[in-house]
């Protein structure tokens, strides 16, 4: 369960689903990727999704482990079905 308190927390999910998408990101543009994040959010998500081994300094800013990219890939299904269960519920409007 402390996976899914971690990914609950306000933008930790958004973070990570970006750093594997786009890859190796500063803090600069991983904020603007992020758009409404506040610096000191996004401070602390990746303090906290470092902890949790799923995230990373490198060179160029930080990147998803292998850990973290595994994480994604495990995501990355519930993004389809969120797309879908949108569809549906647009649809009942």
């Amino acid at each position: 369960m402390a996976l899914f308190d971690l990914l609950g927390r306000h933008w930790a999910m958004g973070v990570l689903w970006t750093l594997s998408e786009a890859g190796p990101c500063t803090f600069r543009k991983l904020q603007e990727e992020c758009e409404t994040i506040s610096p000191a959010a996004l401070n602390t998500r990746l303090k906290e999704l470092q902890a949790a081994g799923f995230v990373h300094r490198v060179a160029e800013g930080y990147a998803s482990t292998d850990l973290g990219q595994h994480l994604y890939d495990h995501l990355c299904p519930l993004g389809d079905f969120s797309k879908e269960w949108a569809k549906h519920l647009h649809a009942q409007e």
